[in-house]
């Protein structure tokens, strides 16, 4: 999935296949543009969640629509109404039950967090979770239908290096009582360097780089001497690296020089994201081949949206 640049009033979304071709699209209106009390920038995830099914994406007004690869947007859930200071995300679990909502107030100091989790219909409610500082919550997404993620984030940033302002930790809790079961990276000893994959995530300690499961065992390891983006296909086959100039592909001979990859589509597709400048790309791993996509936007998500 591409979404579209948050700074206009309204939004695309867009969802790309293997091919490079588009399969669906929608046109959403921005939810409002949030600061720190206007001391600092509040870092905020995209306004959308994957299930396994589809995308589901936030209105201005809170409302949640849904798109699948056939079939036309519906409205399917509500989320308190962002401002100037407030923003709403969400997670939908893989089989379109439950959605997992921080409401995110933001002061000068930090934000004000809560985090609850209910029915698509709104019923079955339950608050989970609440807090206040210098750091926030994002909902990233379900492993499973039985343990929610979470992401620990910076609630508010003026700048830093490459891994200041996005996921630091992931947590791993139970969707009923926020239980904590599984910590997935350190916030000052290894954080995490790209986005969750059904396999895990990776997390950089400096010098090496070590892929993490869901019960936050380590896999493997792999020495990375400077920060760079790090993606974790699918499958955990695969570890996709991109720095200032492309994409390579730990521990093989595969590079894309001039492709900045931001998703896997498969476990053997990357997605690049960019605009009317830098046209987004569809790159195989195994061929080397590049298709252009015909949509603007940054990668937010896969289908199927499961972790």
């Amino acid at each position: 999935m591409l979404v579209g640049s948050q700074v206009a009033s309204s939004y695309s979304i867009s969802l790309v296949d293997i091919d490079g071709k588009v399969v669906a699209s929608a046109q959403a209106s921005t939810p409002p543009l949030v600061s720190c009390a206007n001391t600092a920038a509040a870092p905020l995830p995209p306004p959308v969640s994957m299930s396994n099914s589809g995308v589901y994406y936030e209105e201005s007004g809170g409302d949640v629509s849904y798109i699948a690869p056939s079939g036309a947007p519906h409205q399917a859930a509500k989320v308190p109404a962002g401002t100037a200071t407030r923003r709403s995300s969400f997670a939908i679990s893989p089989d379109d039950k439950r959605i997992a909502v921080v409401v995110a107030d933001y002061n000068a100091s930090g934000a004000s967090t809560r985090l609850y989790v209910e029915d698509l219909d709104g019923t079955n409610h339950v608050e989970l979770f609440t807090q206040n500082g210098a750091r926030t919550l994002w909902p990233v997404g379900w492993h499973g239908s039985g343990n929610l993620v979470v992401a620990v984030v910076p609630s508010c940033t003026q700048g830093g290096g490459p891994f200041c302002c996005g996921i630091q930790e992931l947590h791993v809790i139970d969707p009923a009582t926020a239980t904590r079961r599984f910590t997935i990276g350190s916030l000052s000893g290894c954080p995490i360097v790209g986005p969750a994959s059904p396999a895990g995530a990776v997390c950089w300690d400096g010098s090496q780089s070590k892929v993490l499961n869901w019960t936050a065992g380590t896999v493997r390891t792999f020495p990375i001497s400077g920060p760079e983006f790090q993606y974790l296909s699918p499958d955990g086959s695969r570890v996709a690296l991109v720095d200032n100039n492309g994409t390579t592909i730990q521990g093989t001979s595969v590079s894309m020089a001039g492709t900045f990859a931001c998703g896997w589509i498969d476990d053997s597709h990357l997605l690049s994201g960019g605009d009317s400048q830098h046209q987004p790309r569809v790159g195989n791993v195994t061929t080397g081949g590049m298709v252009p996509v015909a949509a603007q936007g940054d990668c937010a998500g896969r289908l199927p949206g499961g972790l």
